[in-house]
């Protein structure tokens, strides 16, 4: 099962995945979920966790970071577990905030 890190950034609270890392160590943080670093077995998923955890203690500019299973559907990728569904989207309980109010390509 493929995997991509997910935390949360400390500035406004938003949902973010690691998305990639610059030549300097620093890593570069998405709101997008299609936007994350693809780990496709065990050694790549605990590699990006240790660049997420490393972020989150040298920076300080994200929080949590954990991995979460992923599965491609229609050319997207997608959570595999209900609590990460309603992370990536947003608040259940109004549909008009969060990325669902953003519509289908958020």
């Amino acid at each position: 099962m493929a995997q991509v890190v997910i935390a949360s950034r400390l500035s406004d609270g938003r949902v973010v995945f690691l998305a990639g890392v610059r030549s300097t160590g620093v890593a570069d943080w998405a709101l997008q979920l299609d936007a994350a670093l693809l780990a496709e077995d065990e050694a790549r998923a605990q590699e990006l966790l240790a660049i997420g955890e490393a972020e989150a203690a040298r920076r300080q500019t994200i929080i949590d970071p954990y991995l979460i299973d992923v599965a491609e559907e229609g050319g997207r990728l997608r959570p595999t577990k209900y609590r990460e569904v309603i992370r990536c989207l947003g608040p259940t309980i109004r549909l008009d905030l969060g990325k669902q109010a953003e519509g289908p390509e958020a």
